[in-house]
């Protein structure tokens, strides 16, 4: 996805029972991956592909969640919601990235970027072929879903 975490962590946040920071919860679990692209852009200079980074690895955030989820619960239980559906966010951009990005889903003991849909290079500049591809379909179905989502929640 390029352009879709952000509006998809809308749409998950809409999903979820109202919770107080549920949305900002949702909202930043799913665009919280991405942060490695200043990591990306201005240190590694492009180098190594961005899905490769820590942050893009589902084991990491399990493990994160595996320490974090049961500690909420024991300690914090009214965030508990909070924590749940920050994850779910961070899920839902793994899964996003799935569609055509690659992510790491066996690793540490597989290097291989795991994708359900191969955009080929069809175009001069990368963004231009996943943008003129079929694919990205779902990311306008994406903006569009949290486009009404919020045009009826100012409506109601």
């Amino acid at each position: 996805m390029l352009t879709a975490h952000l509006p998809s962590g809308y749409v998950l946040g809409r999903l979820v029972p109202k919770l107080r920071w549920g949305m900002a919860a949702a909202m930043i679990g799913a665009v919280l991956p991405d942060l490695d692209m200043i990591w990306f852009h201005f240190v590694d200079q492009g180098q190594v592909h961005h899905h490769r980074y820590w942050v893009h690895i589902p084991l990491f955030w399990a493990g994160v969640a595996a320490i974090s989820l049961p500690l909420v619960a024991r300690c914090a239980q009214t965030y508990l919601g909070i924590a749940l559906t920050f994850f779910a966010g961070l899920l839902l951009h793994l899964l996003l990235d799935t569609v055509s990005g690659g992510i790491l889903w066996g690793a540490p003991f597989s290097d291989h970027l795991y994708h359900w849909i191969t955009v080929p290079a069809s175009q001069n500049h990368w963004v231009w072929s996943f943008v003129l591809h079929w694919s990205f379909g779902a990311e306008i179905v994406i903006w569009c879903t949290a486009a009404w989502l919020w045009k009826k929640r100012n409506v109601a």
